[in-house]
């Protein structure tokens, strides 16, 4: 993911906050995204989520404001 700089910030925040370093998680998160971790894999899918929502309401304002 190293083409997406904003998204890959946003999978190392939730991924962080997921899976704090007080857990006993075995990889950091450039360990886990090295390899392909279920961890990692979740915190992508959920940065990509928060990604497409936070872009449908960027939409919705651009359009409000046009209006």
């Amino acid at each position: 993911m190293q083409h997406d700089l904003r998204l890959r910030a946003a999978a190392r925040a939730i991924y962080d906050n997921v899976y704090p370093p007080v857990d006993p998680v075995p990889f950091s998160f450039d360990e886990a995204e090295r390899c392909g971790t279920v961890e990692y894999r979740q915190a992508v899918g959920a940065a990509q989520d928060a990604r497409s929502v936070l872009f449908a309401r960027h939409e919705q304002l651009l359009f409000a404001a046009i209006l």
